[in-house]
This record gives C-alpha cells, structure tokens and sequence, in this order.
C-alpha cells in the first residue's frame, strides 16, 4: 500500500511538473511575465520565490494538476510599464506556443522515458508461444504452441524483429484495436526453416482492451513447463495431493505439452455448471503418479470456469533486450508516436461507440499500476510513466475549451477569420468544455471502482 502510494504520488509530481514546466519555459522566452507556478490545487503547503525571480512557486495541497499564472489584462489590471509582458498583449503564434508547450513536454518526457527503458534494458519473456486457446484466430491461422516468433508486421507495414513477447504483445493490441491482420515469421522448433502465419486480427468483433481480448486471439502467454508453483493451503489442488513443482503430464484423455494449455484444461473442467474430476498423470521426482482432482467452480465473464487455487506454470524463459544511444532514442520516439496515435484512434472510436468507454481509466487505476509497476523494478516503473506522460500529453491536446487543445482551437479561430472568439462564445463553450470532462472524468471513476473493486 505504502509503495502504490509513493509510487503514484511520484508520478503525478513529476508529469505534472514536466507538464506546467513546458508552459513556464516557453512563456519566459516569449517574454511573458509568470506570476505563479504550481504544482497541484488548493491550500499552498510550500511557496517560495528565488531572488529577482517575479514568479511564486507552490507546491498545492490537492496534488491532481497544476497551472501557470501569468499576467494577463484579461484576468486583472495591469500596468501599463508592464503591459507588453501581458500573455494577452503577445503574438498568435507566441501564445500558441505557449499553450501547446504543457503537452509537448509530456511527449518529449515520454520519448526519453522510453529511449531510458531501452537503454537501460529490460528482462521481458522470450517469444515462445503456448499452445493457442481453442477456437481462437491463433489456433485457426495454424499455430500450436512452442514456436519462436523472429518478427511481425501488421497490414501495410515492414517487418519488424520481435525481440520478446512484449513486443508480439504489443503488435497484438494495436492489430486487434486497428482491425488489422497480423504477419508473423516464426521458427516452429530449434533448427527449423520459419514459416509464415497470418492471424486475422480484423474478424474480432472488439470494443474493449482487455484479458478477453487476449483469449480471442488465442495468444495469452509465452510458453511455460506445464509444473505447479506454489499451492494455496485448503484449496482443491492440496486437497487433491497436489504439491508445489509437480509436472503435470496428462489430465483425463488430453495430454499437456505447457502451461497454457494446462490452464486452459483446468479452466474448462465443467460439465453441467459442476466441477469435473478427472485423473492427472503427474511427474514427482522423477516418478510418475495418478491423483484424482476436483477443481472449484468460478464465474468468468458470465460462465463458469474450474480453478485448482495454484499457480500454474513455470516462469517463461526470459531475454534481457536492450538498445544502443542512437537505436534506443529512436525508438523511443516511435514507440511514443504510436501510443500517441493508437490512444487517439481509441478516444475517436469510444465517440462513434466503436469502443466501450471501459478503455477510460482513472487515478484509481493509475495508482494501482503505478504500484504494480514499481514493484516490478525501474524499468517497468519508467515505461508506466512514458504510457501515462503520452495519455496525459494526447488528452490535453484534445479540441475541449477547457483544455489546452480548447485553446490551440481558439487560437485556429482567430488565425483563420482574424479575430478571437467573442466572450459570449468563450462563456458557452467553457461551460460545455467542464460538463464533457466532468463527464469523462466520472466514467473514468465509475471504472476504477468496478474494476478494482467489482
């Protein structure tokens, strides 16, 4: 709980304060006068103000935003000595900038995060895969398991390696999200000629990122030794005689070649809306045993699934991937365009319906992955900052009058007639900026208490 909280604490600072900082730094060169730089809402727990400096620095009691003040006639007199330092008094173009530095920043802060990811390098699971889910696009393109992905391209796309099973993973999520096919070049055993496979991305029906999706494509995990980990005390599989490193051969009449389909048997061992018990085959020690288990029932997205309470599968094996200076900061850089895009493309779809508005996640949901990633280590700690740096970019560029996007849309406005929006307008379109981000805002919530506590 105290490592979530750190954790979540650390990343709001930080990409609030990357944020507001783009807008100070660029106001300051245009020549505008800041008057307040803060980081966060509320009762100021700290304020200072360095020596010749005109801007007061607060750090605010509410930690979920910030804001640069600056001078402007709009909002207060001011004198007229000062007057060519007012944000209103500056060119288009320099408030333009101004503006649109707060969300730049967070993608150039995405960038280097990830250009540190990969140059840190990461230990990320090899790309071996486990045997396809039944009836899955993987299963009927031809896949069955144990096979070395070397690399993929989705639809009008070159080829690229595939250094883990995060990048497959990921190739994965943007196929399915774009409705495009994806490419794969594979090594079916060790010595063996690759072959190509072609898993059909654009004929799932798919509104929502999440496990299910996964389980539609038939892809879920890398591959594993079919053994058991640790046993939950009470539980079916201890109930069963079932022991922790137990490699598990054969269950009734399907014989098990890894842990995904060893998943996959437990899950489906149901018949009738009750457990189903079946013989396993096992190996202890070098021995072969026949022990007898009942799983326990458990709903799943409407039905009923078996589960032994036991961690099933050994841990995949893993590839430590990293890149050079120059290959690691360019692939920062894509990486950050493509989360860019394919956040876009979702917010556009969630608008159509195309999407469900699940996909919209809030400071609960951070928390909890701010949390889980750092207890992961510092490089996943980092890549869940550059993910969360490009939303928060990508959503303040966003055409809401509220947000920076809202203004960069006046800003359009008065370019292309002359002159700015009437005040009336202004009045119409805050409002109706605040009530869509309330809104937004609210599903976001109403989605982090079902999902974490649903």
């Amino acid at each position: 709980m105290l490592l979530t909280l750190v954790a979540f604490v650390v990343a709001l600072g930080l990409l609030i304060a990357v944020h507001e900082y783009g807008h100070y730094r660029v106001a300051v060169a245009c020549g505008v006068k800041v008057l307040r730089f803060s980081i966060g809402f509320g009762k100021p727990l700290l304020r200072w103000q360095p020596a010749g400096s005109p801007t007061e620095f607060v750090i605010g009691a509410i930690p979920l935003g910030g804001y640069v003040r600056m001078l402007d006639e709009r909002e207060a007199p001011v004198p007229e000595d000062e007057r060519h330092l007012a944000f209103n008094n500056k060119p288009l173009r320099a408030r333009a900038a101004i503006v649109a530095a707060g969300p730049v920043a967070n993608l150039l802060l995405a960038v280097a995060l990830y250009a540190a990811v990969n140059w840190l390098g990461i230990e990320e699971p090899k790309a071996y895969l486990a045997s396809p889910v039944a009836g899955s696009v993987a299963e009927r393109a031809g896949l069955q398991g144990g096979e070395l992905v070397l690399s993929g391209a989705l639809d009008g796309e070159d080829s690229e390696p595939v250094r883990s099973f995060e990048d497959l993973r990921w190739m994965l999520t943007r196929g399915a999200l774009e409705g495009s096919n994806l490419r794969l070049n594979v090594q079916p055993a060790p010595g063996a000629a690759a072959r190509e496979y072609v898993l059909e991305l654009s004929q799932i029906p798919t509104r929502e990122a999440d496990a299910q999706l996964f389980r539609k494509i038939g892809i879920v995990g890398p591959w594993t030794r079919p053994v058991l980990g640790s046993v939950m005390a009470g539980g079916p599989a201890e109930r069963a005689g079932l022991r922790e490193g137990d490699l598990v051969r054969r269950i009734g009449a399907n014989a098990v070649v890894d842990g995904q389909q060893l998943r996959e048997l437990i899950r489906a061992s149901v018949r009738n809306g009750k457990p189903l018990a079946q013989p396993w085959q096992i190996e202890r020690d070098g021995r072969a045993m026949i022990l007898e288990v009942t799983p326990e029932l458990h709903q799943e997205a409407g039905s009923s699934v078996g589960r032994i309470a036991a961690y099933v599968g050994a841990p995949p094996a893993f590839v430590l991937v990293r890149s050079g200076p120059l290959e690691g900061l360019w692939k920062g850089a894509a990486r950050t365009w493509e989360v860019s895009l394919l956040t876009l493309k979702m917010m556009g779809r969630m608008v159509v319906g195309e999407a469900s508005l699940k996909n919209l996640s809030g400071p609960l949901t951070i928390a909890d992955y701010a949390g889980r990633s750092a207890s992961l280590g510092l490089t996943q700690y980092l890549a869940f900052l550059a993910l969360i740096s490009v939303s928060l970019g990508v959503l303040n560029l966003l055409p809401l009058p509220v947000l920076d996007g809202g203004h960069l849309m006046y800003y359009l406005w008065e370019g292309v007639t002359g002159k700015g929006v009437s005040e009336a307008w202004m009045e119409r379109l805050q409002r109706g900026g605040v009530a869509v981000l309330l809104l937004m805002m609210s599903i976001a919530l109403f989605n982090d208490v079902t999902r974490l506590f649903g």
